[in-house]
């Protein structure tokens, strides 16, 4: 005769069989996943990093053709010599590379124009030849195959980007599969779950139907029942245990307790599963549920107190929630909170969620930590490449600015006025040049903390008036109003001087860039408890919707300008020293109807208040 042991581990065994398919297919599954997507983000990386440097030695070699026409030989010849090898081993890097269809003909292509590129390059950097005839090579012949060249370098550039934007699409559809594979498998657990249920029940029904008609009679109160069993296996102990817990079955029946036992450990299972720290919280502080990670890492563990725990802006966090009695998001100074686990630093952004009951009233709090490590890191290098980058274009273009207003200066000899001419614009492409350097170099100062702000009280009417002399002559020569509308008693201001007539002059340079003659540019502010919020309002042409999100972003430009319109870094700018000096930043606009930029800085008089006026 089979035991119930047994009998419930043939029933358990399939399940367990089922839970580790499940496990199995969920790691394979997602180690292909990642491997996948590790391989195609490569690759397309080396392409567009060949593309890149292929461009770079590209426009240098142009440069050295143009120093051999102005007469500078040596450097010139100097220029292209090291540059074509640069160009070759890129291009044999793009050729061994081939990812994306399309790309080898565009290769071959580029392959075949480089060739012709530097059978014409010899002819104009030879100079045995007629400068004119070399002039006219050069204009004719070198610069439009210059031009061809760079095109199918960057149409090669675009297609890997848009290669990798595809891989990350079959990613997200390869994990959408995967997961109905997943729910393929639940399912089919939950069959064999019901058809093991089945069995088993006919197996023990007939032992055990005693004892529900015994079970019925203590629900009804009749304690004094004596279960009688003949059975020798689990079902006979189980009656002799029936015996001995009849006098306390009354009061367990009459409480919710299994049910709360049930539900609370089904909760810690779930909750165990998530990966990020995630804690439910009662209202008197103590930690009901928590993750592992939570656990581990910021030690709530169910049944302390988050008073207790060396994080005051945890307990700030739940007291604001509940509070609020909606989300409570974290304070400026703990937006991402620095922590280690397992000796590693980590970072996690907070969120405190009230749990409100059928009448909006809050019963505990959820305490979110969200585990934005690799964010921060992938933001981190994003901005040491920015800053290295720059710093290396900063000396050898300080060079050549000074090498090109010695020659305009006429200090080294006399200029034709077709040199002139590709000196000028020279000199314009060099200073714009210069000024993004040194909006970048500005970008990553600030966002590394290491741009120093010099927090005092300022006057807002005469920081903003002082800012807007400079614009009145170029408003006036454009035709555009420049209009005032600033309060005579707005309280001071906590704000660096010198960084916020920066972020002045790039709203209302923007603001005369795009608004027509006869149109408007306003000036205004207000203030509230705590912030004065500084607006600049335009009647241009606006800004499309769909661009609005992204208008504070590195290297954005609103598709359509002309070429004068800037880097896109201006605005970015902008929003790092607002957010630097605690403030924020927002965008309004309706295409046609213009846009109004604002910002906010912390009142001076608020500030001292809470201890935070550095002078």
């Amino acid at each position: 005769m089979l035991g119930l042991r047994l009998k419930f581990s043939l029933g358990l065994g399939g399940l367990l069989i089922i839970i580790l398919m499940i496990g199995v297919q969920s790691v394979l599954h997602l180690s292909r996943l990642g491997e996948s997507i590790d391989v195609i983000l490569r690759e397309n990386y080396r392409s567009v990093v060949a593309c890149q440097e292929m461009k770079e030695a590209l426009e240098r070699m142009d440069s050295g053709a143009l120093f051999t026409l102005l007469g500078y030989t040596k450097e010139g010849e100097d220029l292209i010599r090291g540059n074509e090898l640069a160009f070759e081993k890129s291009l044999r890097a793009e050729l061994n590379n081939i990812t994306v269809a399309g790309e080898s003909e565009r290769a071959a292509r580029l392959e075949y124009l480089f060739k012709r590129y530097r059978i014409i390059l010899r002819d104009t950097a030879d100079p045995s030849l007629e400068d004119g005839f070399r002039r006219n090579t050069y204009f004719v012949h070198l610069l439009p195959l210059f031009l061809q060249i760079k095109n199918t370098a960057d149409e090669i550039l675009q297609m890997n980007q848009q290669n990798m934007v595809e891989a990350n699409n079959s990613a997200r559809w390869l994990a959408k599969a995967d997961r109905s594979q997943m729910y393929l498998f639940l399912i089919s657990g939950i069959v064999v779950a019901v058809g093991f249920v089945l069995l088993t029940r006919r197996w023990i029904y007939r032992p055990i139907n005693r004892l529900i008609r015994s079970a019925d009679e203590i629900r009804r109160g009749n304690l004094d029942l004596v279960v009688r069993s003949d059975a020798r296996d689990e079902i006979g102990r189980l009656s002799e245990a029936f015996n001995t817990m009849a006098a306390g079955l009354r009061e367990f029946r009459r409480s919710d307790q299994a049910r709360l036992v049930r539900i609370r450990r089904a909760t810690q299972q779930a909750f165990s599963s998530l990966p990020d720290a995630v804690a439910v919280i009662d209202l008197e502080g103590r930690v009901e549920i928590a993750t592992e990670m939570a656990r581990d890492a910021f030690s709530l563990k169910p049944g302390l107190s988050v008073f207790d725990l060396p994080f005051e802006w945890m307990a700030d966090l739940f007291g604001e929630a509940l509070r609020r009695e909606r989300p409570a998001p974290p304070k400026d100074d703990q937006r991402v909170i620095q922590h280690f686990v397992e000796g590693k630093e980590r970072y996690f952004r907070p969120e405190a969620v009230p749990i409100l009951d059928n009448e909006r009233l809050p019963t505990g709090v959820i305490l979110v930590l969200q585990d934005v490590t690799q964010l921060r890191q992938q933001n981190e290098i994003k901005r040491g490449v920015i800053s290295t980058v720059s710093h290396q274009l900063k000396t050898p273009l300080t060079s050549m600015r000074m090498a090109i207003y010695l020659l305009l200066e006429e200090k080294v000899g006399p200029l034709t006025e077709k040199q002139g001419e590709l000196l000028l614009a020279a000199r314009e492409d060099s200073d714009r040049l210069n000024i993004i350097l040194n909006n970048l170099l500005d970008i990553s100062r600030i966002e590394s903390g290491k741009a120093q702000i010099a927090l005092r009280a300022v006057p807002p009417r005469a920081m903003a008036l002082e800012a807007l002399e400079s614009f009145r002559r170029a408003a006036q020569d454009q035709g555009v109003t420049l209009s005032v509308e600033l309060p005579d008693n707005l309280p001071d201001v906590l704000a660096d001087m010198s960084r916020m007539t920066c972020v002045f002059n790039n709203l209302l340079s923007n603001g005369l860039k795009y608004t027509p003659a006869g149109g408007k540019v306003t000036l205004s502010a207000e203030a509230d408890e705590r912030w004065i919020r500084f607006s600049v309002a335009d009647t241009g042409k606006g800004i499309p919707d769909m661009y609005l999100p992204r208008i504070f972003e590195q290297f954005f430009r609103v598709p359509g300008q002309d070429n004068e319109a800037g880097a896109g870094l201006g605005l970015a700018i902008v929003k790092e020293i607002v957010e630097a000096h605690g403030g924020r930043v927002n965008v309004e606009s309706r295409e046609g109807m213009g846009s109004t930029f604002s910002f906010t800085l912390q009142r001076a008089d608020r500030a001292a208040e809470e201890g935070g006026v550095h002078e």
